[in-house]
């Protein structure tokens, strides 16, 4: 049984070849490891023959040497770049550094700036928008990385980077300025960097 965007759905006729597709959809747009019983869940197929398929996925692009891989780790499932292809990848993502930042990746670089240690859910809220993209455009450019998970939701925080006060040219964070007076007041609370971490 095929939906309407071409992915297979879940029931007694899910072929091999659907829950492959629908797989690598749901792997492609993850930005952390996701559990097996995840994937089970999304694509309503049972968790031992989904773990067999994601074992299937990661042989067969370790033997068609693609430029990823699928990799199991911290309880979950993720593709990465291969380790062969570092050397472009970094060249890559140190050429895109020098391009300037979208007004997206500015306001969100700013709410993890004055929220950090922030989740990308925090931030796609305060920003009003889905700002999953743009993080992973800030991580690859080097100016935000992980900084552990929350203690209540398990969600990855994110904070801004070594190389984040290099460009802007400050010690450290105390010398972020006050944007207090510059946002409405319900605004204040939200972005006052000495509130902590984020919830």
């Amino acid at each position: 049984m095929i939906d309407g965007n071409g992915c297979a759905a879940g029931g007694p006729d899910f072929a091999a070849a659907g829950l492959r597709m629908s797989l690598e959809a749901v792997l492609l747009v993850a930005d952390e490891p996701v559990p097996e019983q995840v994937l089970a869940d999304v694509t309503g197929q049972p968790a031992p023959a989904v773990g067999a398929e994601l074992r299937a996925l990661a042989d067969s692009y370790t033997a068609e040497q693609r430029g990823f891989d699928l990799r199991n780790v911290a309880g979950g499932w993720r593709l990465y770049t291969r380790d062969e292809c570092a050397g472009v990848v970094q060249r890559f993502v140190g050429d895109s550094q020098e391009i300037r930042l979208t007004q997206a990746a500015l306001e969100t670089l700013a709410v993890v700036a004055y929220r950090q240690p922030v989740s990308r859910g925090r931030v796609s809220a305060v920003r009003g928008v889905n700002c999953d993209a743009v993080m992973r455009t800030l991580v690859l450019r080097g100016l935000v990385e992980e900084a552990g998970t929350d203690a209540e939701t398990g969600a990855t925080l994110f904070r801004t980077t070594g190389y984040f006060l290099e460009r802007l040219g400050l010690a450290g964070l105390s010398e972020l300025p006050d944007l207090t007076q510059f946002l409405p007041d319900r605004l204040d609370e939200e972005l006052d960097p000495g509130n902590g971490a984020a919830r």
